[in-house]
This record gives C-alpha cells, structure tokens and sequence, in this order.
C-alpha cells in the first residue's frame, strides 16, 4: 500500500524513467531515508504535543500553537502523517490521520474560504490516493470541490480568494486548482478542470510583471471583470517579490502542465523557475529571504532594521518540491539545473540550520519560515506546511532515485 501512488505521482514516476539520463542525482538514498526516518520521530513528538481536536499550527515562544479546522493549514498535519505513511507503511501513521480527518471533515461545506485544496485535498485526496477507499472519501472530496467552485465568478473568471477588498484573488490560489482538476478526475465532470483552466489562464494575465516575479493579490470588480488594483498582503511592498508567493505560482503552474498537457503552462513555469534562481538576492544556501527584495528595502522601510534578514523555509520547501517535478518535463540542460537547485536546498533544509533537534522546536521539523511580517504573525517560527512541502520534496527525490 505504501507504494501505491496517485494520479501525479504515476505521472511523475513514467517521466522519471526518461528523465534519469536527463540528470544527476547527487543526494544518496541514506540522505533521503534518514531524514524521513526523523520525520516521523519529529512527527510523533509534534501528535503529544497537539490537543485532540485540534491542528499543529507553529510553536512560538515556547509555546504550540494549534488551529481548529477551519484555519486554511487545517489539511496539512494530517497530509504530512499520510506521506510519511506512503514512505513507511506504519499503520500509526494512518491511524493517526484518519482521526484528524474525522475532525475536518466537516470543511466540505465550507464556501467563506478558497484554500479548500489545502484543506481538503492535501488531507483527504492523500489518503483516497493510498487507500483508494472512495467510498469513505469520494463525498468528501467532490463536495468540497463544489464548495469550492461556488467562489467562481465567470465575468472576473478566478475564483474569489478572500472577503473584504472587492474581489481579492492571490496567488496562492494556483495551490487549490490541483483539487479541481483531480475532482474532474473522480467525478468524471469536466466543469472543475474548465474552472481550474480559466482561473490559471486569467491568473498568468494578469498576477505576473515582465521579469516574472508576481503580485500577490489582484483586486478585480466583480461587475466587469476590470482590475481595480495590485496589491500586497504579505510582502515588504506591492511591487515586491513576496517569496512564498513565486513558490505558489512555480509549483501551481507545473502542476496545471502535468494535469493539462498545456505547453503555455510548463513554458511559463519554466520562466518562474528562471527568475526564482536567478535572482540576485537568492542566498548561497538556495533558503530565499521572505521577500525576494528585502535585502534592498531602503532605511524607511518599517521593515528594513528587524525583518530584512529573515528567511523563509517554506518558501524552499516549496520551491524544492516544485523543481524536482519540473525537471522531469523539461530537457538534459535545464532538468539538471533544476534538480541541482532542489538539492541545494533540500541539502540546507536537512541541516541543523533549518531542521529542528527531534524532541525540539514543538515537534515540528523545519525552522525559520515566515507567515506575514506585515501582519507581525507567524516571524521566523516553525510552520505546518514548510515540514509538508519538505517531506513530500524528499519523497519525490526518492522516487526519482528509485525510477
């Protein structure tokens, strides 16, 4: 069961078998294994540390911070118990999840959030994937992708990120369309990838400045589908390059070329990657700052003293798990590349300078991310979905090397 692998992973896995000869891989299978070995000790110690019918959310100031179901990193916990199942076949793992799946369940009617596919299908699709019980989790799924496209406005053609302004949509949005696409999969119904498509092409127009960095949000008027503004929330600036916000759009656009076939999508993913590892402000260790132009954000900055200097390990976690994918699509010269990069930050993410002593840092096992400095949350603490992104990023290598 353990080696059972979902729609991408199939996919992924039958490009492997081409791409080997495209590529190195330089990271050893005792690099990899060891350090899923310690995630599920990390991991064990994270569960005595979550209340039961709550969600590990950060650790800050000494303290575990958790989350109710409806907090949009509700579905990341119960993932991350489920690929470290994948790699182990430890039936605690599953156990494990299956009780927080009971407590989120209850998210497939939620219409107030677009991060259902975080929720839900980070969650729920990972377990119909290992267990292929869809009669436990097909419901679940399918109503929640509904959910889901009742945020759709077809004169705006995105789906509607957040209340308030006057029709936010972000980038991280790029995330949920993979639920989309796999729910037209389970469904047979070809209306969730048609969404998904509209969103991602309405996206690519209008999230992404000539050198490929990207807005964070794009407000629109819902009458008209015009764009009322471009925004930050999250970044140093609106015209900045938030981090995490190039790690959505690099990994949601590879993801929309595996499920579409759509060369526009993988050519364009190929020019996030470009800027994201070119940048002059990429760090030696490939662990990108918070935002890509916090470095040179000037003295009046409110974040140029206290924040500057931050990384984000989300951020590489993401990018990593993203490039792994991306070089299996791509030839000889850029696949290495890619891969060379994903090893660089999979190499520093595994070193003690990101990756928590076990029975540290409140069970979680990557530290050093960032939520929103804007906001004062969440300020180089431990997070949910950098450990998610960074365990599913080394098993990806690992089914690389195994293919």
């Amino acid at each position: 069961m353990k080696n059972r692998l979902n729609g991408y992973m199939l996919l992924f896995c039958v490009t492997v078998s081409v791409s080997v000869a495209k590529a190195q891989y330089t990271l050893k299978k005792d690099f990899i294994e060891k350090n899923l070995n310690e995630a599920i000790k990390q991991i064990d110690y994270l569960g005595s540390n979550t209340p039961g019918e709550k969600l590990p959310r950060t650790y800050e100031a000494g303290k575990s911070i958790s989350s109710g179901t409806g907090w949009w990193t509700s579905g990341f916990y119960p993932g991350t118990l489920l690929y470290l199942y994948e790699y182990s076949g430890n039936e605690e793992l599953l156990d494990r999840a299956k009780q927080k799946l009971k407590l989120l369940e209850k998210e497939k009617n939620n219409t107030t959030t677009h991060d259902l596919g975080f929720m839900l299908y980070c969650s729920f699709g990972n377990i119909l994937r290992l267990t292929g019980d869809s009669s436990a989790y097909k419901d679940v799924l399918l109503t929640g992708a509904n959910s889901l496209i009742s945020r759709f406005n077809p004169v705006t053609k995105t789906i509607r990120s957040w209340e308030g302004w006057t029709y936010p949509v972000i980038i991280d949005n790029m995330m949920n369309l993979e639920f989309l696409t796999q729910a037209s999969k389970i469904s047979g119904e070809k209306k969730y990838q048609d969404i998904a498509i509209t969103h991602a092409n309405t996206t690519m127009k209008n999230h992404y400045r000539n050198d490929m960095s990207c807005y964070h949000v794009v407000d629109y008027n819902p009458q008209t589908g015009d764009i009322v503004a471009k925004k930050t929330a999250q970044g140093a600036f609106d015209e900045s390059a938030w981090a995490r916000g190039q790690a959505w759009g690099l990994y949601g656009y590879t993801m929309m070329y595996r499920e579409t076939k759509r060369k526009e999508y993988l050519q364009f993913a190929e020019k996030i990657a470009t800027y994201i590892l070119n940048h002059p402000n990429m760090p030696d260790d490939g662990v990108p700052f918070w935002d890509f132009n916090a470095p040179d954000l000037p003295a009046s900055s409110p974040y140029a003293s206290q924040y500057k200097q931050y990384r984000d390990a989300s951020a590489a976690a993401i990018i990593a798990s993203a490039l792994l994918e991306l070089s299996t699509y791509v030839k000889n010269t850029k696949a290495k590349e890619y891969v060379n990069a994903a090893e660089k930050m999979l190499v520093s993410l595994s070193s003690d300078s990101y990756k928590a002593p076990i029975g540290s840092n409140g069970g979680f096992i990557l530290m050093h991310s960032v939520g929103s400095i804007p906001h004062k949350s969440e300020i180089d603490v431990p997070l949910t979905y950098a450990d998610y992104y960074y365990v599913e990023a080394l098993l990806r290598y690992r089914n690389l090397l195994r293919n």
